[in-house]
């Protein structure tokens, strides 16, 4: 079993191709959504202000949502993340939940940090004192283009923010440097970073800076398995723009071999 974990900004719909993709391949997925996000894209972008609740989702209720999903499962599954949803993988795989995890563009854990201006140009919304964390963030089209979809046309750019993009907590990426933390001399399940070079708000540096974290990656650890790949002219979007089945089929391999 594939469990997908989407990330900020996102509904599990930015997995839908994905999960058909596997399953014509034979192996079954699901992407249960984030608390807050079980919703249509359009309904969640109604109403934004009125959401009490998403404004507070934290990054550790996160954690223990899928730590709850998993514990009612009849084996561990393989977790597929991006972004958030990435570094929620590297956690949970950290935590001994995961048969295989595969983490992309994910998020920088406690203590792995980037000066890189992309990246600190697509956060200065969590950090700015004021930008209030009492709502959810709305991010415009402008944010989402340079942030996201910077190697993506144009036209894509705009299609792909109608179709994915939600208001979201950005209390959740505010704890990350406290509270998403990782173990890396730990023992564990194969584990897979992928990044895209053309990433502004996860540099490829950053990626390459978080596998490093673990002992330098390749066999470490007690003999666990961790593993990078880089896909040229790829941003943010690498999980849903043109070109997105080179990934998800190197993905799928990966899988097969480390976990299903």
């Amino acid at each position: 079993m594939i469990i997908f974990i989407h990330g900020m900004f996102m509904t599990p719909t930015c997995w839908e191709r994905w999960i058909s993709f596997f399953k014509d391949k034979g192996v079954a997925g699901q992407a249960p959504p984030w608390p807050e996000h079980d919703k249509s894209v359009q309904e969640l972008n109604t109403n934004v202000t009125a959401n009490y609740a998403l404004a507070h989702l934290t990054f550790l209720q996160l954690i223990a949502h899928y730590e709850s999903l998993i514990a009612k499962l009849p084996e561990k599954p393989v977790l597929i993340g991006h972004s958030v949803g990435g570094l929620i993988v590297q956690v949970l795989v950290n935590k001994g939940l995961a048969k295989a995890g595969v983490a992309i563009d994910s998020a920088p854990p406690a203590g792995v940090k980037s000066y890189k201006l992309s990246f600190l140009k697509s956060n200065f919304h969590v950090v700015n004192p004021f930008v209030s964390a009492k709502k959810p963030y709305v991010m415009k089209l402008r944010k989402f283009r340079y942030a996201f979809a910077n190697s993506m046309p144009r036209e894509e750019q705009e299609e792909a923010y109608r179709t994915y993009v939600v208001p979201e907590s950005i209390r959740v990426p505010r704890e990350l440097q406290k509270k998403a933390v990782i173990d890396f001399e730990k023992a564990h399940a194969p584990l897979l970073l992928i990044a895209g070079s053309a990433d502004h708000i996860i540099p490829s540096s950053l990626n390459r800076k978080n596998f490093k974290r673990y002992e330098g990656g390749g066999a470490s650890s007690g003999g666990s398995v961790t593993e990078f790949k880089e896909f040229e002219d790829r941003s943010h979007t690498i999980i849903m723009q043109n070109g997105w089945e080179e990934v998800a089929e190197f993905v799928l391999e990966w899988v097969r071999k480390n976990g299903v």
